[in-house]
């Protein structure tokens, strides 16, 4: 069922991103992190029976840990962006 449900997330993570949202950040490492227990729970039994098949989690859990590691330095820089160009702005 979450492997499904990423049909939507992962599109909704890549707009939220694009479009430079603090919501899509933190999105984005709460996505990376279930996405990893997932592959390693699903894969949890191969593992199991040949330790060599963690070459094939490797990249993934690289890539999951940068993510993850990544989104509190991103959201931190995302908010001072948008605190500068909200004071930036003319009042009406």
């Amino acid at each position: 069922m979450f492997f499904l449900s990423l049909v939507v997330l992962d599109p909704l993570v890549v707009v939220l991103v694009g479009l430079v949202r603090r919501e899509g950040i933190g999105l984005a490492g709460a996505v990376m992190a279930l996405d990893l227990c997932g592959n390693w729970w699903g894969n949890w039994h191969w593992l199991r029976d040949d330790p060599s098949q963690l070459l094939r989690l490797l990249p993934l859990t690289l890539f999951g840990v940068f993510v993850v590691a990544s989104t509190l330095p991103l959201h931190r820089v995302v908010a001072r962006t948008t605190a500068r160009s909200e004071t930036a702005l003319p009042s009406a």
